[in-house]
């Protein structure tokens, strides 16, 4: 059998499932893209979505819940200048495409009206970076229904103190195809699966919860007996470990992040504040900044669409353009925002791969992909042996940020009272208060212990959400303020 290349396999793929089944090709969308492009517009495209979702969760020993949906549709858009014309339509068909077209050129005056040039159609580049299975039937029902059983098993065997747990298992197929007006046409085939466990200990009247989970783009089969038992394990220990924890102290004082998933601070603190729309704008604590000292030497901070396998990684972005490795902050020093392309092209520069949507019925916005900071030359045990007194916080929990004025709150869900540079006692209730630039020059000690978080963020901007990916080392930054319940 003689295999396509994976670009080609991929608009196959979309032409199959978004254009053959209703009857269209590519001179249909010229025709819609013609229509939009006979009033002047700086930009159009159309962006068909096709997405099939299984998800399967397990409560109190028992499956209680199975849901399984498909959704198809197209988003027709126009730009110009900053204005942007945007309709979409759950029926795939000629006449609601041309009827979407006609619409959103509107966003121009009709004494704009010239002949349309019908561009010459060049297929973008893209990355593979991923295989794109279905996920949704890398395993049959039963051992979905199975694999779930087997999370509460391991739980409840792990300790006595366990009283309740609760697991997710969720499946994504899904198949984008972006025609551009000047000609790009693009595709991308995109699986996504996680795994989400829950644990509730008990000890004297107390309740603590504990969670875990992790996945990517890929098939379940990545949810084998070791990974299940490791996120079992760490959900049953941050359980246990809460049942131990004592009111967290309050107040100014030095913070040591863990690795990985507390780089969810460093996302929205810090990699909000580098989109495109929000330093365009001015709205941004970061606006015009570029090239200046916005952090401690040694802080170094990418937002990278180009991992293998990663939850945040794409193909190419949902505006057809080549997924990147963009260095945002370079030893301190700011050296770019990420960009879709209205906000790249409104302010002199290239598109970075960030436009992203969460579907065919959303615009696209800059959005972030795996954003995280690259490691230093301590090793984390010397890290934390440097605190004097301070917090250790090795997991977060939900958290909220201005992007005006770059303040933050954050919830630690696992945290330690260190003194002396020895951990003490696990504390709860701590939240951590700060802005995001004054953090960035606060960092004072950087781990050499990078990490990627297990594959399970979710990030939300204007009522959108797309999975994205976080990671940091081990980082200490001083002066920052607590707010505990001691």
């Amino acid at each position: 059998m003689i295999s396509r290349e994976p670009t080609i396999e991929r608009l196959a793929i979309a032409r199959s499932l978004l254009l053959e089944p209703f009857g269209l090709d590519e001179t249909h969308l010229s025709r819609a893209l013609s229509e939009i492009t006979a009033h002047k517009v700086d930009d159009a495209d159309l962006y068909f979505q096709y997405t099939r979702s299984e998800g399967w969760s397990l409560e109190e020993g028992i499956v209680k819940t199975g849901s399984f949906s498909i959704d198809q549709g197209v988003g027709v858009r126009a730009v110009s200048g900053e204005k942007t014309a945007f309709a979409y339509s759950d029926d795939i068909s000629e006449a609601s495409l041309l009827d979407a077209a006609r619409t959103v050129r509107s966003i121009s005056s009709a004494a704009q009206s010239r002949k349309a040039k019908v561009p010459t159609q060049r297929i973008a580049s893209s990355r593979s970076l991923y295989n794109g299975l279905d996920p949704i039937a890398s395993l049959d029902s039963a051992a979905k229904i199975a694999l779930l059983g087997r999370v509460e098993q391991l739980a409840r065997a792990k300790d006595p103190r366990v009283a309740q747990v609760m697991a997710g298992l969720a499946s994504e197929y899904d198949v984008v195809m972006v025609a551009r007006a000047d000609g790009t046409l693009a595709a991308d085939v995109r699986p996504l699966v996680r795994l989400s466990v829950t644990v509730i200990a008990e000890q004297n009247g107390r309740r603590e919860m504990g969670s875990a989970g992790g996945g990517g783009r890929f098939g379940l089969a990545y949810f084998d007996e070791a990974r299940i038992t490791e996120y079992v394990n760490e959900a049953v220990k941050a359980a246990l470990t809460n049942l131990e924890a004592r009111p967290a102290p309050a107040g100014e004082m030095t913070v040591v992040l863990g690795p990985g998933w507390p780089g969810i601070l460093l996302h929205e603190a810090i990699g909000h504040g580098l989109e495109g729309d929000f330093n365009r704008k001015g709205s941004s604590a970061f606006s015009g900044r570029i090239g200046q000292r916005v952090a401690a030497k040694g802080v170094t901070v990418l937002d990278d669409g180009t991992i293998t396998d990663r939850r945040g990684s794409l193909n190419v972005d949902d505006e057809g353009n080549t997924s990147q490795r963009n260095v945002l902050i370079e030893d301190g020093i700011l050296k770019g925002y990420i960009q879709d392309s209205m906000n790249a092209r409104l302010m002199g520069v290239k598109p970075t791969g960030n436009g992203r949507r969460e579907s065919y019925a959303h615009i696209p916005m800059p959005r972030m992909t795996n954003t995280y900071m690259l490691g230093g030359d301590k090793e984390p045990a010397e890290v934390i042996a440097s605190i004097k007194k301070g917090l250790y916080a090795s997991n977060f929990g939900g958290g909220q940020v201005d992007i005006t004025s770059g303040k933050f709150v954050f919830s630690a869900s696992e945290a330690f009272w260190v003194e002396n540079g020895k951990i003490q006692y696990p504390v709860k209730g701590a939240t951590i208060v700060g802005n995001g630039p004054d953090a960035l020059t606060r960092v004072t000690m950087i781990g050499n212990d990078m990490k990627l978080d297990s594959g399970v963020g979710t990030c939300g901007k204007e009522g959108q959400s797309v999975p994205v990916g976080v990671g940091q080392p081990t980082l200490r930054i001083d002066g920052l303020t607590v707010g505990g319940t001691a």
